[in-house]
Formats: C-alpha cells, sequence, structure tokens
C-alpha cells in the first residue's frame, strides 16, 4: 500500500472497482471492493494519495468522506475519461473504467469538477426535483387532454384554461365519456393540485435561499435572473475563480459559439450547447422574459439589446443577452466588482 500514489476508482451501487498505480504509473494493484469495505480499504492509503472518481451518483458523497481523511480527491467528467479506455466502447467493464479514470487523471489538462458541499447538494436537489415534478405536471394534464380527446372531447392548452374547463366538462351529461372515466379524471385532476402544492413548497424553499444568499441577491440586479437562476448559479459553482476568465465561464456554460476553423480562417457556428444544460436552460430563459416583459430603461445595456433584437432577431438577442450576463457574474463574484449596467468593456491589449 505504501508504493502507492494514484487511485482510479470506478462508483457502483454494492461493488466498487479499485486501480492503483505507484509512482512511475505501473498497476500496483486491481481489486473489486465491497461497498461495505471501500472505506476501511481507503484508510490504510499513504497520506497525500491522490483518488479519482468519475463524478457520477454518489461521488460527492464519497469525495467528501475520503476528503476527511487526508486523501487529495479528484471528481472528473465521464466524457473525458471514456477517451482513455483502450478497449472502446465494446469492452466496458469495471475493470476497465477504473484504469482509464486512473490513466485520465495522469492528463494535467483535464479539469477536475469541483466537490459539492452537503448545503450546495441539498439545494440542486431542490432545483432537480423541482424540475422532475414540473415535467411530471406537464404530462398529467397531457394526459389528461389525451384521454378526453378519444371521446370527442377537445380541452384548450394551458395550465389555466384546462383547470378552468374541465370540471364543466365533468360535470356535461351530453358528452360520451363514461362515469367509469369521469371517476378517474377526478382522481388524476387531484394529483395534479398535489404536485402544483409540492411545486410550490419548492419554489419557497429556492426563493427563500435567494433571498438569504448575499451573492443570488447581487445576481438578481442582472435583467433576466430571478430567485430561480440565481439560486441555482450560486448552488452550482461555489467559487467562479475556478475560471480563468469570463470566456471560459462562458463556454463551461455552452453559450459560446462552436468552431470549425482551419488555415488561420476563423468559422464560427451555433453555440456548442455543452455543460450544464440546466443553467444555461434558465439564462436563456431569463434573457427571452427580459426582452418581451421588461421595461425600457436609460441604460447602455438596454440599448444594446434593443439594437440586437432588431438586427438579428429576437431568439439570438436572447442567447446573447445570457452569455452576456454569465460573464457579468463572473466578473462580479470572480473579481468582486459590484454590476454596474452603464458598464463599458475594454478589449484586452
Amino acid at each position: 500500500m505504501s508504493e502507492i500514489t494514484r487511485v482510479g476508482v470506478d462508483l457502483a451501487k454494492q461493488v466498487i472497482q479499485v486501480h492503483a498505480v505507484d509512482r512511475a504509473a505501473r498497476p500496483v494493484l486491481r481489486r473489486q471492493l465491497p461497498r461495505s469495505k471501500f472505506m476501511d480499504w481507503c484508510a490504510k492509503l499513504p497520506g497525500g494519495c491522490e483518488v479519482v472518481m468519475e463524478a457520477c451518483t454518489g461521488a460527492h458523497h464519497w469525495a467528501r468522506q475520503l476528503s476527511r481523511l487526508g486523501l487529495k480527491v479528484r471528481l472528473l467528467a465521464p466524457h473525458l475519461v471514456a477517451p482513455y479506455r483502450p478497449q472502446g466502447r465494446s469492452g466496458k467493464n469495471d475493470a476497465n473504467d477504473a484504469a482509464a479514470i486512473c490513466e485520465a487523471a495522469s492528463r494535467p489538462h483535464l479539469h477536475s469538477v469541483p466537490v459539492k458541499t452537503v448545503e450546495q447538494q441539498a439545494l440542486m436537489a431542490v432545483h432537480t426535483l423541482r424540475e422532475g415534478l414540473q415535467a411530471e405536471r406537464t404530462a398529467c394534464m397531457n394526459r389528461i387532454r389525451g384521454t378526453l380527446a378519444e371521446f370527442g372531447v377537445v380541452l384548450p392548452q394551458g395550465a389555466a384554461k384546462l383547470r378552468a374547463r374541465l370540471p364543466q366538462v365533468l360535470e356535461d351529461g351530453t358528452t360520451e365519456v363514461p362515469g367509469r372515466l369521469r371517476q378517474m379524471v377526478l382522481v388524476t385532476l387531484q394529483h395534479w393540485r398535489n404536485l402544483d402544492e409540492l411545486i410550490a413548497h419548492a419554489d419557497r424553499q429556492i426563493t427563500e435561499h435567494a433571498r438569504q444568499e448575499p451573492r443570488a441577491r447581487e445576481a438578481q440586479k442582472l435583467p433576466g435572473i430571478g430567485p430561480v437562476s440565481a439560486s441555482a448559479l450560486v448552488a452550482t459553482v461555489a467559487d467562479f475563480r475556478q475560471f480563468k476568465s469570463a470566456h471560459q465561464f462562458v463556454s463551461w456554460l455552452g453559450l459560446a459559439p462552436s468552431q470549425n476553423s482551419s488555415g488561420g480562417k476563423a468559422r464560427l457556428g451555433k453555440i456548442t450547447k455543452r455543460g450544464n444544460r440546466y443553467l444555461r436552460m434558465l439564462l436563456v430563459q431569463g434573457a427571452k422574459s427580459a426582452i418581451h416583459a421588461g421595461k425600457p430603461k436609460d441604460t447602455r445595456l438596454w440599448r444594446w439589446l434593443q439594437a440586437l433584437v432588431e438586427r438579428a432577431g429576437w431568439q439570438k438577442a436572447a442567447v446573447a443577452l445570457a452569455a452576456k450576463n454569465a460573464r457579468s457574474l463572473w466578473a462580479m463574484f470572480a473579481k468582486g466588482v459590484p454590476y454596474n449596467p452603464h458598464h463599458v468593456s475594454v478589449k484586452p491589449a
């Protein structure tokens, strides 16, 4: 155990595969451990040993536990690990995955995923549950509308219109909807109401966090960023200084243009849509709301936005505003600069 300097760990629910190498990157140990014995085995590793895992389910929990043992823990994005598996897709198993994780960790240019605290992970879990409940509510409404359409009852689009019209349809005796189905629709309608209550409860928790967190309050000063977006940004990115520049933060969000450049000629295309999909969606949706519902202001930002809408259309302007908000957020929290809507950016030398 004293020869081990780096360990690649492939996590699973019941068994955990480890691949250990020495200072010369020679394999020292390949072993499959039960989940209950993993921490006892890691406690025998020398201090400062590097333990590398994929950023998957349970990885942040194990990273916090292993850090308390004095080990150096790194989390790598799964898509960065796959190219280092020599066997390719056809050779995927726990042992090969652990070896690929250990090999990928030896590359200094690969960025690590910061380990989340318990509070950060709990708040992001609230966001995830809220997104799932919203999708379930939409599916519930579509299920009601599609079922009644089979009996010639066409209901309008939109939650408010459907909620107002549905009791009238269920009480109307002239339709072909049988009584057994009416009872089932009533039960489904109650399920819809329960989902509304759960979503409202999640919204209250997120709003309370956005009101108490200082950085979240500062983020809401930007156009198109509300409590949900501010709370998700603060919970996901604990330290904005992990990004070297605002451009790197925008690229991490997937809001930077893709490239097909060659021979010194730059060819830029659509945004890459890489990185954190949830944050990108919140920023873009918030930017759309700012364009459609925002009141005109005598600021440099608003004049730039209006000119961009007229020149390129409101959809491209929304993506541009989302990218601009991301750059402003990085400057605010990485450099400690307060938000200034009249700021004039200066191109670096």
